[in-house]
């Protein structure tokens, strides 16, 4: 039905290997449980997964730091267990992202054992260093997202090094022509291996300002988190000067030239700046990034006018590039709990589904939400993540959104046979996978149905979109591709609404088929139900 290249308008399954499938009982997920587990995850009616980091790290950041590039953590698998992997999800239609970290690496990295060591061996250059001021503090006062100053002293060297998130996680230089070369060497190595993309983490803080200048304070009332809380100290600034430089246009049109030697392979950009919509516009331009993320949708405000207005803001200003949407992934409270504040009903998890995965552009759907989990509550005890411990109790961390898969009732509801390295919520088990297979009415089938049936919608996958000015709580928007012309519209809330239809639409016809709960039209009247929908045809 389209030329479009197979990343455009598709649905990737974000997959957090520590907590989706282990099978050698150490209580962490690893490569052979997606393997295992990767026919439930084209059963799903996605078009891919993305994998979140798998590499060699000492897992102060789960992965996120990492010590070597191109090969696997022995706490995952081996080289072996990727390719069969790969293998098998090409042999099952789904395309594979992975998780690339180029900004910073692990401080037990080769690079930075090397560089650290004085400031005139070979990869003297390639961290941010700098000295210190007069007094012994720090260069300037940038802050690192995970608390504190953004700066760690290294005696070895008598300098700062920079970390924009833990101190284990320092900054490459990316001034640096070798470190530049070094790091695209590291993508071709997956590229070679066969990946079909991948997802490039905090993609805008590769470059930082030459000049080391000090980030101007940010009034009270402008603190506005994005993947961190408005009372974190790294609120308290603009950060125009420690990420988002106009460097690293040059350096994605270098990524982008390496990836168009391969065969239909996307980028795809996480991006966390001070006006994170204008920089995905700008990122995915012509010749640099393929898709651009961002936390738009990932903040408490389940409004009408919040997704409306984050859609339109950057349909505005993007007029090169390609959106991917995403309402959860392993950073943030899970969906159902951030919007359904504790009042979900049966019917909110499919809503949130098919809402997102009829914006235009492409989806990221992480896993569980097929299953309608919500966010587990932890005890401090049982926490990991280092960012929660650090500012508990005010933030909980990311924890309570990366507790495992529950696959069954059985002990450790079926993803381990050992102690998990987080714990499985009590609630979690009568969502689990096995449950809610033998249920043809559950979020799950609900779930398959809807994505089976938009893969035969072309104009929710690849056509342009048009929002109809709605008041609270209906959300509603046209998409039109080639011959198909759909009306979209949702009640975001649990009480019944109704939607006046402008004549000028002319008489709609409901389509069927996608297992959502269906509005019904009384003259130019739409009744919608709590979380109802409605999807009709225009042509």
């Amino acid at each position: 039905m389209s030329d479009a290249p197979w990343w455009r308008g598709a649905v990737t399954y974000q997959i957090y290997p520590r907590s989706f499938q282990d099978t050698d009982g150490d209580g962490v997920g690893d490569l052979p449980g997606i393997i295992e587990r990767l026919d439930y995850v084209a059963s799903l009616g996605v078009d891919a997964i993305w994998i979140a980091p798998f590499f060699k790290s000492p897992m102060a950041d789960f992965g996120y730091d990492i010590a070597d590039y191109r090969n696997v953590d022995p706490l995952f698998g081996t080289l072996a267990d990727f390719d069969r992997l790969l293998g098998k999800a090409h042999g099952l239609g789904l395309k594979v992202m992975i998780d690339q970290v180029l900004s910073h690496t692990s401080a037990e990295h080769e690079w930075f054992l090397e560089s650290r060591q004085s400031r005139n061996n070979p990869k003297a250059d390639w961290y941010v260093w700098a000295d210190a001021r007069a007094d012994g503090s720090a260069p300037n006062n940038w802050l690192s997202l995970f608390g504190g100053s953004a700066w760690q002293w290294e005696p070895r060297r008598g300098q700062y090094y920079l970390h924009n998130f833990l101190t284990s996680q320092p900054d490459l230089n990316f001034h640096d022509a070798e470190v530049r070369a070094a790091i695209l060497d590291s993508v071709r190595f997956w590229l070679d291996k066969g990946v079909d993309g991948v997802r490039l983490d905090a993609i805008n803080f590769c470059f930082h300002d030459q000049q080391l200048r000090d980030n101007p304070p940010k009034p009270k009332e402008k603190r506005v988190g994005r993947g961190f809380s408005p009372d974190n100290p790294y609120a308290f600034q603009y950060h125009y000067y420690n990420n988002t430089q106009p460097e690293n246009l040059a350096f994605l049109g270098e990524l982008r030239a390496l990836m168009d030697r391969y065969p239909d392979v996307a980028a795809l950009g996480e991006i966390s700046s001070e006006d994170s919509l204008a920089t995905m516009a700008e990122y995915t331009r012509d010749g640099h990034l393929h898709m651009g993320y961002s936390f738009e949708l990932l903040t408490d405000d389940f409004s009408a006018a919040h997704i409306r207005g984050t859609v339109q803001t950057l349909e505005a200003q993007m007029t090169e590039g390609w959106p991917c949407w995403a309402i959860s992934n392993h950073d943030v409270e899970r969906v159902l709990t951030r919007w359904g504040k504790g009042q979900a009903s049966g019917q909110l998890p499919n809503l949130l589904t098919a809402m997102v995965c009829s914006l235009r552009g492409s989806v990221c759907v992480y896993q569980g939400e097929e299953l309608g989990l919500t966010e587990a509550e932890l005890p401090f005890e049982s926490l990991q993540d280092p960012y929660g411990i650090a500012f508990w109790p005010q933030f909980k961390g990311r924890d309570g959104c990366r507790t495992p898969m529950p696959w069954s009732d059985d002990a450790h509801a079926g993803f381990s046979r050992g102690m998990p390295w987080l714990p499985v919520p009590r609630e979690h088990r009568s969502l689990a996978v096995a449950h809610q297979e033998a249920d043809p009415h559950s979020v799950l089938n609900g779930f398959r149905t809807f994505m089976h049936w938009r893969q035969l919608q072309p104009a929710l996958r690849w056509g342009d979109i048009h929002f109809l000015d709605t008041a609270e709580p209906v959300l509603a928007f046209i998409r039109r591709f080639a011959g198909q012309t759909l009306l979209v519209v949702f009640n975001l809330a649990d009480a019944a609404a109704e939607l006046t239809l402008p004549a000028t639409l002319g008489k709609p016809v409901a389509v069927d088929g996608h297992g959502l709960l269906q509005a019904h039209l009384e003259g130019r009247q739409l009744q919608l139900p709590g979380h109802g929908v409605w999807f009709a045809s225009l042509d």
